[in-house]
């Protein structure tokens, strides 16, 4: 205990002891059991199709989905989601990988900006903030775009802040570090990866009038080696495809943020309570960053806040909001509470106190309402044994943090918190969306239409079901609205791949066999729109395998 007391308490240890210490707690919760659940709709799956296409078809410029042109993101994140494909087989937990080793990548990265900027326990603390914060674990071991912009865009303006140091001896090397990783940003979102690290620091230049720093930023040979790293793709996907520009750069980006079309509209105030739940248990720990940032009010604390101010500003301005879109908000947070829990621990003030046992109780609360929920609830939408299992993470990690404040033991106290959110937020999925992600689910269905009836064409009825591609490992009709893949439609002859529901309903009346997935609510309307009666081949979740030839039923 004293050795575990030493470690989060000393200011001085080398730095590769605290790595490999990091590296080796954290990757417990970002790697393990990766593969328990199949993925969450309609995400997930998306991004692991585009990759699973590009190494079937070997075109790694053009991504596809469903085998039809897919420009929405630019190509990043699916090359490095077919390297884990290749080396892992199409399988959900490397298909996530890659987005967990980037989360563990930027907790890493926390630690070295905030020892660079503050001292080893700042870096420290930091590093441990960001890695327990529920929402950035949780959504680290989730197959999406936003863990893998969030890394690269914390590498680009963290490893600015670090070059812009007066006293700084590694200038040159961060400097173009950081132009390195706005190319990957910008190869993993889009404009936003040079917008956003640009807008924040304008905003620094301008408060700080430090414009000497444009001076010593290699400006000339840093966007030389931007552009060599992310304009080669942009200008072969536009060769290849000339209508990639309008739909990329205008629909993606322009109408995106300042129209509706997407259909994701939230108010301006949709991300204050994300952001709070979020970053839980640490959002008790604001107010003590705060008061830490006011109190220094150096340059660093305040290009972390710009870093935060700017993103958060930005994504609540836009029309267009989904919950991962803040990530990038997450280490510049993680940085600012690290270091103000750090800076406590010498001044044994009341603030500090009061935080962890407001968390303490927040986590005491969450559990036993957990519990309570599962066996009090007429229509619970949690299995008993999955509540007790996370009720008790909280119910007994709460318990041991409040016990270590009463014991004065402060760095225990914030080190059961950490074990407690790392642990609910790796265990959280199975309990709170096994049950809708297995309804909305089409893994062992397409399973079966891959390993029994590889040769009969498989339809997705009503709706593009994202994984069902993914898990068949060929191309599916779609007869339905054809939804986002509308663009791509367009763009090539499409033939037969794309019906109308009556067109399907004469289609199954004919000689030919089909096999088709369709919503359990939908059966009974398509056993009235068909003349062929339909064979239910299996059933799982919210969906039913049919066809319209006799098939021996799986069970």
């Amino acid at each position: 205990m004293q050795s575990i007391s030493r470690f989060l308490t000393n200011k001085a240890e080398k730095a590769w002891v605290d790595f490999a210490t990091i590296l080796v707690f954290f990757s417990i919760f970002f790697i393990l059991f990766l593969g328990g659940l199949p993925f969450k709709e309609p995400d997930e799956s998306r991004y692991a199709e585009i990759p699973r296409e590009m190494l079937e078809s070997g075109d790694f410029i053009t991504p596809r989905l469903n085998y039809v042109k897919y420009f929405e993101k630019p190509p990043l994140h699916y090359w490095v989601n077919a390297l884990s494909l290749s080396a892992f087989g199409n399988k959900e937990a490397a298909a996530r990988f890659p987005s967990a080793a980037f989360g563990l990548c930027g907790v890493l990265l926390a630690y070295h900006i905030g020892r660079k900027l503050y001292g080893r326990r700042a870096g420290l603390y930091s590093a441990l903030v960001l890695g327990s914060s529920v929402g950035f674990l949780f959504q680290s071991r989730m197959n999406i775009i936003d863990t893998t912009l969030t890394f690269c865009m914390a590498a680009a303006l963290g490893l600015f802040l670090l070059a812009s140091r007066r006293d700084e001896v590694n200038k040159g090397r961060y400097y173009y570090l950081f132009y390195l990783f706005c190319a990957l940003s910008v190869l993993a979102k889009g404009l936003i990866g040079i917008v956003l690290p640009g807008g924040v620091i304008f905003l620094y230049l301008l408060i700080t009038k430090r414009w000497s720093l444009l001076r010593e930023m290699r400006i000339f040979s840093g966007t030389c080696l931007f552009l060599l790293v992310c304009a080669p793709w942009f200008v072969l996907v536009s060769l290849k495809n000339p209508e990639f520009f309008q739909f990329f750069f205008i629909h993606e980006h322009v109408e995106r943020f300042l129209t509706k079309v997407h259909g994701r509209y939230e108010p301006p105030w949709y991300f204050i309570p994300v952001l709070l739940g979020g970053i839980l248990p640490w959002s008790f720990f604001l107010p003590g960053a705060a008061k830490s940032v006011w109190a220094k009010r150096d340059s660093a604390g305040l290009f972390l806040s710009l870093w935060f101010g700017v993103i958060f500003v930005f994504f609540s301005l836009s029309s267009s909001k989904l919950i991962p879109y803040i990530l990038p908000v997450f280490p510049a947070v993680a940085l600012l509470i690290g270091t103000a829990i750090s800076d406590a621990l010498d001044e044994d003030g009341p603030l500090l106190r009061l935080q962890t046992i407001l968390a303490g109780l927040f986590f005491l609360v969450a559990g036993s309402g957990t519990i309570l929920y599962s066996k009090l609830a007429v229509h619970s939408k949690l299995d008993v044994e999955g509540a007790f299992l996370l009720g008790g993470i909280f119910v007994v990690g709460s318990v041991l943090s409040l016990l270590s404040m009463r014991r004065k033991s402060r760095v225990f106290a914030i080190g059961f918190l950490c074990l407690t959110a790392s642990l609910a937020a790796m265990c959280a999925p199975s309990v709170i969306f096994s049950r809708s992600i297995e309804k909305r689910s089409t893994r062992e269905l397409a399973r079966i239409a891959r390993e029994q009836y590889s040769a009969m064409p498989l339809v997705s009825y009503g709706f593009y079901r994202q994984g069902l591609p993914f898990y068949a490992e060929r191309r599916v009709v779609l007869a339905g609205p054809s939804g986002e893949l509308e663009f791509g439609r367009q763009q090539e002859s499409q033939d037969g791949w794309f019906l109308e529901k009556s067109t399907f309903h004469e289609m199954w009346d004919s000689p030919r066999a089909y096999l088709a997935v369709l919503s359990r609510s939908d059966l009974e309307a398509f056993r009235s729109s068909v003349k062929t009666p339909v064979k239910e081949v299996a059933a799982w979740g919210g969906s039913v395998l049919v066809s319209n030839k006799s098939i021996e039923k799986v069970k």
